[in-house]
């Protein structure tokens, strides 16, 4: 069964951390990458720009409305995700927890549409 992995955090965290700190922190997400890869459940998976640089379009009665920024203002931002193919959603949640993203903000589970 197919999840996404969505890592949400306040984007501003990282402006509070030393350089070390931001540092460590890639350096466990590049550890929990490799976990994944070598555990043999990850099909994908990447790091999200600032929501500063976001473009949100909308349907304008047939013509697009583009605006600058993320859709909604959240306390929490996604910041990226991975594509996990694990046998359920206890496998899931185990990854999600294992996530570093997990210390710091949220991670949300969500399936995948299996279309035929």
């Amino acid at each position: 069964m197919r999840y996404l992995l969505l890592i949400y955090g306040a984007e501003n965290g990282a402006a509070t951390q030393s350089e070390g700190e931001q540092r460590t922190m890639m350096d466990e997400y590049f550890q929990y990458t490799e976990a994944l890869r070598s555990a043999g459940v990850m099909q994908g998976g990447e790091a999200l720009q600032p929501t500063t640089t976001a473009t949100t379009v909308v349907d304008d009665g047939g013509k697009p409305l583009v605006t600058d920024g993320p859709f909604a203002e959240t306390r929490e931002q996604l910041g990226g995700f991975y594509l996990l193919d694990v046998p359920d959603l206890d496998a899931a949640i185990e990854w999600g927890h294992k996530c570093p993203g997990a210390r710091h903000g949220k991670i949300e589970l969500r399936p995948v549409v299996e279309f035929s």
